[in-house]
């Protein structure tokens, strides 16, 4: 009786010790992040699970579980400023306990506009080029659109589609926008099936404390509106060739 006392023991030791190790690295390394829209296809598709590197930009109160009811302390500690470019994901002001994941495109004090579905940065085109077509699920289906290769100021070149013709997408003519100091400024690779910070009033410039990582590498793609436990329908929906890609 004592033997299997002491088993159940050491047992229940090492699962407290398993749990308390994932909450750390979850907490202040890698955040398992899962993509439930098509907002960033190409470059990320519904079904896509990924990690979320926390140490790239720091810590705030976002990063941390429940960030959005408790305020654990303000600002951001050990805080490294995004790269223009970078995938983040990130809590809104507007809906602070909901997780969003965008590309960054705009710094503090950048000017940003769309005209005519092209984005420009600082008044400096950033353009584009053809790279064929990309067919995916989308969020009401699939979708089939022209997919193109935009180049950042900076020369970071990644990819986006275009589901409408150019200059008559919902935000393909937008006013100036001035990213507030200490303030981002996100858009989606799916220009025409994204809500972000062309939004205002739904999604809008984003405070530094915001931010709750850097997307870093897909682990797993279910394929499509697929739960990652629903294991029986991985064989004809998974995306294997995504498994362990990076993102840019």
């Amino acid at each position: 009786m004592t033997k299997q006392k002491d088993t159940l023991w050491e047992n229940l030791k090492a699962l407290f010790y398993a749990i308390l190790l994932a909450v750390i690295i979850r907490t202040f390394w890698l955040q398992p992040f899962h993509i439930p829209s098509g907002s960033m296809i190409p470059t990320l598709l519904i079904g896509d699970n990924l990690f979320v590197s926390k140490t790239a930009y720091g810590y705030s109160r976002y990063s941390i579980p429940f960030g959005g009811q408790i305020n654990y302390f303000s600002g951001r500690i050990w805080g490294e400023e995004p790269k223009l470019g970078d995938v983040a994901v990130f809590r809104s002001v507007v809906d602070p306990d909901t997780d969003y994941i965008k590309r960054i495109v705009g710094l503090p004090g950048d000017q940003i506009q769309v005209k005519e579905g092209l984005l420009y940065i600082n008044d400096i085109l950033c353009p584009i080029e053809p790279n064929g077509e990309f067919e995916a699920v989308g969020d009401d289906g699939k979708i089939k659109a022209p997919q193109y290769t935009e180049t950042l100021p900076n020369g970071l070149k990644h990819l986006i589609i275009k589901q409408k013709p150019f200059g008559q997408g919902l935000y393909d003519n937008t006013p100036i926008y001035t990213v507030p100091p200490g303030h981002y400024f996100m858009m989606g690779d799916n220009r025409d099936g994204s809500n972000d910070s062309r939004a205002q009033g739904i999604i809008g410039y984003i405070p530094f404390e915001y931010l709750v990582g850097r997307a870093s590498f897909i682990f797993f793609s279910t394929g499509g509106h697929i739960a990652l436990w629903e294991i029986w329908k991985w064989p004809l929906s998974a995306h294997y060739t995504r498994i362990l890609s990076g993102i840019h």
